[in-house]
Parts: structure tokens; sequence; C-alpha cells
């Protein structure tokens, strides 16, 4: 029988407020001087079932996951710091939100979906060969399959934009890739890619490149330096020990992920890069940060591990700055070997790592008031 502390209003039969003294037999109770039965009133809560920290800590996040999923603001569920995890926000608001999809998913199908090609499943170990008649398609969106080839004739596919290729077994990209002189989006992440071709360099026309998770990239191809409208790189969870010469070459890249690599400085000419608004270096081995990212006057968010710094930029502390400092403390709990046999794969705890920071950063922008120094964070929870 565990208590459970809650916010109570106090009561009596005439409607006042309830004495002090209405409190001593609860506080006999927590003395071990006195017991309570079920059906005791007053102001606990009584718990038939023990309630674990764990059971808790669970609950609400995945109540955060599922409003996040939603679009459900976090004003909505937080409030002074405490989750509001009641099912009837959820029911409400799923309710109307799901109404307002269901209008744009229709419309949305209708307008594109003759130039978009989706295949998803374990089953698939190779696209279908009548894929490559269909060369008017715009959209190529493959997850979750077997599939370790992209073909060649991929260059046939002259209207192409986006190339979403996510959580599939690709191990090389052909140099054919070049010729899609309209692709604006390449996404691989969390395949089995050890190299990019340099072709790429070719397609002038790219603004997101996400090659994260792929556990084996150390380097990218210096031809890559030519996408001068790039504005978002993703290279995160690899093995790159440097920032590649190439990144330095965007001009225009507002997003670089560079986090869980092997990274022990950064270049002093980071500051190329004038148009950088988000850095995100953690996990990393940096022991230091370079002066230069003082002139990157557009950056508004810089995220490391903290653990090993032992030099710092005092200016980053200046609040009169608009850049959110965040310095991740690492849980030492993380580096514990799990002997189970169902230990999550390399990828699972990337994935997951990757999706707690992008909550994280998105509850950064809706806290405009936080610490723009030193906010720390225990990164790894182990329940």
């Amino acid at each position: 029988m565990v208590l459970k502390w809650m916010k109570c209003k106090w009561r009596d039969d005439g409607g006042r407020s309830a004495k002090p003294k209405l409190c001593q037999r609860w506080a006999k109770v927590l003395q071990g001087e006195d017991f309570l039965c079920a059906n005791d009133p007053g102001p606990f809560e009584v718990h038939p079932t023990l309630e674990t920290l764990e059971t808790r800590i669970k609950e609400e996040w995945n109540f955060v996951a599922e409003c996040r999923r939603k679009g459900i603001p976090q004003a909505a569920y937080c409030k002074n710091g405490f989750i509001d995890t009641s099912v009837r926000l959820l029911d409400k608001i799923e309710r109307s939100s799901l109404a307002r999809q269901s209008a744009i998913s229709k419309e949305r199908d209708k307008r594109s979906s003759e130039f978009v090609f989706e295949l998803t499943g374990q089953h698939w170990k190779e696209l279908p060969d009548s894929l490559k008649e269909q060369t008017h398609l715009k959209e190529w969106h493959i997850s979750n399959t077997l599939i370790q080839i992209i073909p060649k004739y991929i260059e046939l596919f002259q209207a192409m934009r986006i190339l979403d290729l996510p959580k599939n077994q690709i191990s090389c990209l052909p140099a054919e890739i070049g010729h899609l002189k309209n692709l604006k989006e390449l996404n691989v992440r969390f395949n089995h890619l050890k190299s990019i071709p340099p072709e790429l360099g070719d397609c002038e026309n790219l603004e997101k490149l996400d090659c994260s998770g792929n556990l084996e990239l150390t380097e990218l191809p210096f031809e890559l330096s030519n996408l001068k409208q790039v504005s978002f790189v993703d290279i995160s969870g690899n093995k790159f020990s440097s920032v590649p010469i190439c990144v330095l070459r965007m001009s225009n890249l507002q997003w670089l992920d560079i986090s869980n690599n092997n990274l022990s400085d950064l270049p002093q000419d980071i500051d190329r890069l004038r148009e950088l608004q988000t850095f995100l270096l953690y996990k990393n081995k940096l022991t230091y940060l370079p002066f230069a990212l003082l002139n990157l006057k557009k950056l508004t968010l810089l995220v490391v591990s903290g653990d090993h710094l032992v030099e710092l930029p005092t200016a980053l502390s200046d609040s009169s700055t608009p850049l959110k400092f965040v310095s991740l403390i690492d849980n030492p709990i993380e580096n514990t070997q799990c002997q189970d046999e169902t230990m999550e794969s390399e990828q699972d705890r990337q994935h997951f790592d990757k999706e707690f920071m992008k909550a994280y950063i998105e509850d950064l922008k809706e806290r405009e008031s936080v610490p723009s120094y030193a906010t720390k964070v225990s990164f790894s929870l182990q329940l």
C-alpha cells in the first residue's frame, strides 16, 4: 500500500477550510504510529498497487512522445514543469487534427500520388522490374526493406526531386546518381554505406543531404564542394575524424549535424560557414572549441558534449547573443555493457539518440526563456 502525495483541497462538512489538527492522524501514519484503510478519507490518494518511478517515467515519456507525434504544443500538456498525462487532452486534439490531416492528405494524394513511388517491408529484396518504366516519377520513398542496390537506371528519372531511402540495406550508391540534375533531397540514413560517389557533386540543385547512422562513413568526396544550394547536412553516427573539407565549402549551409563521430577538434576556418544556424557536435572527443565559432553571427544553437571540454570561448556565455549553448553531460551508466541477448543494435541506439535530440531541440525552441549557457542535461537514461 503506497501513499501518493496529491495537490488537495482540504474539506469538512461545513465547506470551510479544514484545520491543521485534521492532519494529526496523517502525521502519525507517516511516523509509523498509525495505519490507513483503503476507505479512509484525507489529503492522500491510496493506491492498491505499487507505482514505481520506472513506470511513471515510462508513462510520461510515452505520453510526451505521443503528443509530439500528434503535433501538440508543449504548453498544452506541461504546466509549471509537471506533465499532465490526461488522455482527454489527446482525444480532444486528435479529433480535430485527424479531420484536418485527412483533408490535407486527400488533397496531397490527389495532386501527387501519380508522381510518387512508395515501397516498404522486409519482404522486398530488390526493386520491382516495372519501376524502370515509370521515369515520370519525382519522388522515391523506400524504407525498412532488405534492398542492397540502387540500380543504374536511376539516371533515367530526370524529374527526380526526392530520394528518400532510410533504413534499408543499401551498401553503395551508383555513380549515375549524378545525372539527377533536379534532385533536391537525398536521404540515405541508417543504411550500410561506406562511401559516397563523387558524382553526387553534379547534383547542383541538392538542398538536403542526410547520411546519418551508416556507422562506417569516414569521409565525403571533395566534389561535393560544388553543392552550393545545400542548407542541411546530417552525417552523424559515422566515423568522421574531422569536418569534411567539402562541407566547409557549402556556403549556404544552415544546419550541420556531425554528432556521434570521432572528432577531436574543429577546423580554425569553421567560420567559413557564415549562414550556419544549428551546429550539433555532441558525442565526439572535443577538448576545446575554437574562437572562430564566435564569428558565426547567425549561429543560434550549439550542442556539444561537455565531459572532455577544458577550453571554450567565454563569450559563448554572453547573454546578449541569441546563441543557445548546450553542454550535454553523458551518463556514465551508458558505457555499462548489457549481457542481455536482446540488446539493441548500434543503429537502434543511434536512432533513439536522434529521436531524443530531435524532441529536445524542439523543446528548446519552445522554451525561449531557458538559460543560454551551460544547460546541462543527462543525455542517457537507463531504467
